[in-house]
């Protein structure tokens, strides 16, 4: 399809340029005057400059924190009737995000050329996922784009919220404890080899519990490095093997049985589940659609083989709580919750309590997750250290008996 640069003026006699692909000029005449503008000229482009103006790059990642502001100053935008390429112009002028703002402007020249916004939005999978542009297809063709923005936002800024607390439960146990193996580490290496010095220049005999950390202690000194890579290569084949297909639902498997925080997990997914697809069915997506979608975006391998079971039971005509209720990843009261929801005809809305009561179900597990992991550290950090110190003074005392 060729492409035309052109020149126009708005209604407010400011100078626009920009570009259309259209099968003739008489199109891009027709599409301008919609947008209300008046024509000063009109030039087809060659294949060539085309392909130049539109180089293909790649456009990392955005932060979820900046794609909600996005979202929801685009929706306020579109709300108060502006029109998508002027929102989209003043999005990318105060973006401070590069990325966004790169993708903002691709979208804008292929709005111009005639794309829909959907399938610009498409285009950048790393930024906009399969959840978002359907969204956005189905605000389109019903011509409830404002609406669908503001469900979007919404779902975006829940979904956060909900991955910041567990990254919050997760993040306090992680760095005491990795304190602690620092802590550990450098009285191993540099404190007991001082003590050990000094026990072999008295020649006495060392009681069993000072020689094992004498032991531990030089074994860690001439093999540190060793140690450390054998811990790195642990972690990366660790790493390589949850990217296998095998490897990644055997992790998200063990994710759900680890104790204490096996139950936070499964309650984060139920809840992500639930609220994906109470705001796509709320949309208007499509039942199939909206479960291939929901498996993606669930997050856990276990639940996302369960979604698939749950499409093939629909497809089938059957209801979506039957496989559920077989699996026990997925507690008997949502089961019920969604088949009362299913037989009333008010799925969308049961969902989105049961997301909000898992929400709930998260936020006092995390307070208490964080309640019960301080005993356990504080215990952890007083038996290592009390088996040091006592370790290294248990000589002292032994010799202070003899001279007595």
């Amino acid at each position: 399809m060729p492409t035309y640069s052109y020149s126009a003026r708005d209604q407010e006699g400011k100078d626009v340029a920009g570009r259309i692909a259209a099968d003739d000029e008489v199109m891009v005449v027709a599409e301008l005057r919609k947008r209300q503008l008046i024509i000063l000229g009109i030039t087809e482009e060659k294949q060539e400059t085309v392909q130049k103006a539109s180089p293909k790059k790649r456009i990392g990642k955005v932060k979820a924190e900046d794609l909600v502001i996005f979202t929801r100053q685009f929706a306020t935008m579109v709300d108060a009737g502006i029109p998508i390429l002027q929102s989209l112009e003043a999005l990318m002028e105060q973006s401070s995000n590069p990325n966004l703002k790169s993708a903002l402007t691709v979208i804008h020249e292929d709005i111009q050329l005639g794309s829909s916004l959907s399938s610009a939005f498409e285009k950048h999978p790393r930024i906009f996922d399969q959840l978002y542009v359907n969204m956005i297809r189905v605000g389109e063709s019903g011509g409830v784009l404002t609406t669908i923005l503001e469900r979007v936002a919404m779902y975006q800024e829940k979904s956060e919220q909900l991955r910041q607390k567990v990254r919050g439960a997760m993040i306090y146990p992680a760095v005491v404890m990795s304190m602690a193996m620092i802590i550990t580490t450098g009285l191993l290496i540099y404190v007991v080899p001082t003590f050990a010095q000094i026990y072999s220049s008295l020649g006495a005999n060392l009681p069993v519990l000072t020689q094992v950390l004498i032991d531990v202690s030089n074994a860690l000194q001439h093999n540190f490095i060793l140690i450390a890579a054998a811990i790195g290569l642990a972690i990366f084949l660790l790493v390589k093997y949850r990217k296998t297909p095998a490897g990644h639902l055997q992790t998200d498997r063990f994710l759900l049985k680890v104790p204490v925080f096996g139950e936070l997990f499964c309650k984060v997914s139920v809840s992500r589940f639930c609220r994906t697809l109470a705001t796509l069915s709320q949309s208007g997506v499509p039942i199939l659609e909206s479960l291939d979608i929901v498996g993606k975006t669930c997050g856990n391998k276990v639940i996302e083989i369960l979604v698939e079971d749950v499409k093939a039971s629909v497809k089938e005509g059957e209801s979506i709580s039957g496989p559920l209720s077989k699996s026990t990843a997925f507690p008997l009261m949502v089961t019920r919750m969604i088949s009362i929801g299913e037989k009333s005809g008010q799925l969308d809305k049961m969902l989105s309590k049961v997301a909000e009561f898992y929400d709930e179900q998260v936020d006092t597990a995390v307070e208490s997750l964080t309640k019960l992991i301080e005993p356990f550290i504080i215990a952890f950090l007083g038996i290592v250290v009390g088996f040091i110190v006592i370790a290294l003074f248990l000589p002292i005392l032994t010799l202070v008996t003899v001279i007595h």
